[in-house]
């Protein structure tokens, strides 16, 4: 298994208070036969702290995908065609099989923890990845944490139980960079779903039609419907809806409020409109869906 392509270096390495793991071949064959992790699992792991002159081409790719997070200084990873500058809360994952030049700025050396992983799902996570289309990274202790964690593991002992940890840990690791927005949406004041879905939750007892929700955002209703549904996969009425029908599930289960009641207290004025739509989205009618938990 090619982790690192050792003919590319350009310098040998040598940063004060470096620190690398590569997973020897008989640990990764271990690896490839759990099927708990075989989808996505690492086979190197390192942190470059003030990497001077660190610098790496690969012309034929490299068959696993890289995973760079600079916290410190600043560099660039040429891949593509395109240029990309690395500076603090930054990262970026190379695709496997591609052509790609990274260093670090002579003037200001960057300091990065890097892994490498392969797998299917590590196909899936980043296809996820270019979906988001998000490179900037808001500081957080416990991301370092959470790397430290898998090192320490994997520094720890090769043995399968902490083979699957580690890997489990990885896969987190990786995810909260991706899924930063969706996990976090406060760190972005202009994420309009996210404000919008907020607006939903704070009204469900309101009826709105899509140009208000539209109209709270100050964006046209075209503007508005495709920016919600590239966050949510669904249109802002029937995600709506599905917020009311959620909140009259949580109602039938824990109170004794009848289905007129419930549905005057989330906004719904006809009484069978809100059955149909309970019984689309549940599979079961209201009265039923009643019925069932309270026997239960």
């Amino acid at each position: 298994m090619n982790t690192i392509d050792r003919h590319s270096k350009k310098i040998k390495e040598g940063f004060i208070g470096q620190k690398m793991i590569v997973l020897p071949p008989d640990v990764v064959k271990k690896v490839v036969k759990n099927m708990l992790i075989q989808r996505l699992y690492l086979t190197a792991i390192g942190y470059y702290p003030h990497a001077s002159f660190h610098d790496r081409e690969r012309k034929q790719g490299s068959n696993q995908y890289i995973f760079l997070y600079c916290t410190e200084g600043k560099g660039n990873i040429e891949i593509a065609g395109k240029n990309v500058e690395m500076v603090p809360n930054t990262y970026f994952i190379i695709p496997k099989n591609t052509a790609h030049h990274y260093k670090s700025s002579a003037d200001a050396p960057w300091s990065i923890y890097w892994v490498h992983f392969i797998g299917e799902h590590a196909d899936a996570l980043y296809q996820r990845y270019l979906e988001k289309q998000q490179n900037f990274i808001p500081y957080d202790e416990r991301k370092i944490n959470a790397f430290n964690e898998v090192f320490n593991l994997l520094e720890s002992s090769f043995d399968i139980h902490t083979l699957e940890i580690l890997n489990i840990r990885l896969f987190d690791f990786i995810s909260s960079f991706i899924y930063q927005k969706d996990l976090d949406p406060a760190v972005n004041d202009n994420d309009v779903a996210s404000n919008s879905i907020g607006f939903m939750k704070e009204h469900l007892n309101s009826s709105f039609a899509i140009d208000d929700f539209a109209r709270q955002q100050k964006l046209s209703v075209s503007h508005y419907s495709r920016l919600f549904y590239q966050k949510a996969g669904s249109s802002p009425v029937r995600y709506f809806n599905q917020l009311k029908i959620q909140r009259s599930c949580q109602m039938l289960y824990f109170t004794n409020r009848s289905i007129k009641e419930i549905c005057l207290e989330l906004g719904f004025t006809d009484p069978y409109y809100f059955s149909r739509l309970f019984k689309k989205l549940m599979g079961i009618s209201p009265a039923k869906y009643k019925s069932q938990h309270k026997t239960n």
